[in-house]
């Protein structure tokens, strides 16, 4: 398939460099204006979502709470795939969880290293349960004072909303730090293969896996450390505020990004225990590597193998 353009370009996004890469049979700068419209889509998300902006919809919301708030759409089904996960986990996936992230260290901004305080007063305890959800007006009640984290699914939705705009591309490739979607073929005309880092050795894989069409999403303990306390991570549970043990990474596979980030994210703070267990449950691929480098799968995920 030689007659496929090739396009590749890279961004600082939502704490990581994104990457995208494009075949297509149409010319080059057409292609090049879909990946800048893909990015555009990231960055509304980011700008939306984050927790690290002031200016976003999120500490907006974050900064009323009691009251019957109106946000984007992008903010509300972010929430509400976040509130779905936390339930069917019940409770230890939970987007309330900013204010314990930002006590361990994990409120710097990427992009200038500024320790980004909020100013949102959150002193009892809360949990998903005290977010209520209007689906008829698209409106948000923070029924206490809390800070949200949504991290762990506004960057999947991110994923989706910029692989929308590459779907007339015949493949492309879109690698968000640990969060991919792979469609159609690679610039060989084959399936895309990616690699499962291995946790320990940043430049090695521990395996490989063939897919297209898919989001493959990998949540781990090795890539963000907390800067003020000695062997924490930021994937903590909300109940006990300790970083999880037992698991170096949890990679999941699913139609979509959203999914597969919030279900790797979820599975991993569940513990290793109980993190494969929960991704069959929702009949979707996974795979995990132990602290002792055990890797162990899904029946479902060999296929994918290579």
């Amino acid at each position: 398939m030689s007659d496929l353009q090739y396009v590749t370009d890279t961004y600082l996004l939502m704490g990581t460099v994104v990457s995208i890469q494009a075949v297509s049979r149409t010319e080059a700068d057409v292609v090049q204006c879909a990946i800048a419209r893909a990015f555009d889509a990231m960055c509304f998300v980011e700008e939306t979502c984050s927790r690290f902006n002031e200016h976003s919809a999120l500490r907006e919301l974050c900064r009323h709470p009691e009251q019957s708030m109106q946000v984007p759409d992008v903010l509300f089904e972010t929430l509400r795939i976040a509130l779905e996960m936390s339930v069917l986990t019940d409770g230890a996936f939970d987007p309330t969880i900013g204010a314990t992230l930002e006590a361990n260290g994990f409120n710097r901004d990427y992009l200038t290293g500024n320790v980004v305080q909020s100013d949102i007063a959150s002193t009892e305890p809360v949990s998903y349960r005290d977010i209520t959800l209007d689906e008829a007006n698209h409106t948000v009640l923070l029924q206490k004072p809390m800070l949200l984290d949504l991290g762990a699914v506004a960057k999947g939705l991110a994923v989706d909303l910029a692989a929308r705009e590459l779907a007339e591309c015949d493949g492309f490739a879109i690698d968000a730090g640990g969060d991919l979607y792979l469609h159609g073929v690679d610039p060989t005309g084959d399936e895309w293969t990616v690699g499962i880092q291995h946790p320990l050795e940043k430049e090695r894989m521990i395996c490989f896996l063939r897919a297209t069409n898919v989001a493959v999403c990998t949540s781990g303990s090795y890539e963000r450390k907390s800067p003020l306390k000695r062997n924490k991570h930021h994937l903590i549970h909300p109940k006990t505020g300790d970083s999880i043990t037992g698991l170096l990474s949890c990679t999941v596979i699913a139609p979509l990004a959203i999914l597969a980030d919030a279900v790797s994210t979820a599975a991993f703070v569940l513990g290793a225990d109980r993190a494969l267990e929960f991704v069959e449950s929702l009949e979707l691929p996974a795979l995990c590597i132990s602290d002792t480098l055990d890797v162990t799968m899904t029946h479902a995920m060999e296929r994918y193998l290579t």
